[in-house]
């Protein structure tokens, strides 16, 4: 049984999963074009979705995309997509599998690398909200972030989607106040 009685955000559930993601991962500064490229992938796959399935499938999805290894992805094919829509340990959408492989492609067509690129949408007030209904599900640096994505042809990547990427690669801090994770 465990004692761990830290006090943590309020999305996160007794599920182990949820626990080790929030405590380990979730609002840690990430930096690295294939780690941000695995993030925006399986934030879109989220969509719609519980992130728990997606933690739950994480693995499954990192074999099923070569390891969000980019190069890899980019030469994704029919045949990929086909073989991914029949993969049961990923989410099975055709949009989001297609969106993923076209993330690929613009991302080796980009001119600036691509942890700078999303950084740079980073805003720089690190205050910490006071509760989860201060945390907000869109910012004026989302809306940016998500203009400039899909105008270098990423998609998948909304306003909404890009908020919970700058939250959970460390680009805003919304651990609440109460929260023992700074």
């Amino acid at each position: 049984m465990s004692t761990d009685v830290r006090t943590r955000c309020g999305w996160v559930t007794s599920a182990p999963e949820y626990i080790a993601y929030h405590d380990e991962e979730w609002g840690v500064a990430l930096r690295g074009e294939r780690e941000l490229f695995e993030r925006i992938s399986l934030e879109a796959f989220q969509s719609g979705l519980s992130w728990l399935v997606i933690l739950r499938k994480r693995e499954n999805f990192r074999t099923a995309f070569a390891g969000f290894d980019i190069a890899a992805v980019a030469e994704f094919g029919e045949k990929d997509v086909e073989r991914l829509l029949v993969d049961a340990g990923i989410v099975r959408n055709r949009a989001k599998i297609e969106a993923t492989i076209a993330n690929a492609r613009a991302v080796e067509g980009l001119d600036v690398p691509l942890d700078d690129l999303l950084w740079s949408f980073a805003p720089s007030d690190g205050a910490r909200p006071p509760t989860l209904a201060d945390v907000p599900a869109v910012t004026a640096e989302s809306k940016a972030m998500a203009k400039e994505l899909k105008r270098r042809g990423f998609r998948f990547v909304g306003p909404t989607t890009c908020y919970a990427l700058m939250q959970a690669t460390g680009m805003v801090n919304d651990h609440v106040a109460t929260c023992w994770r700074a």
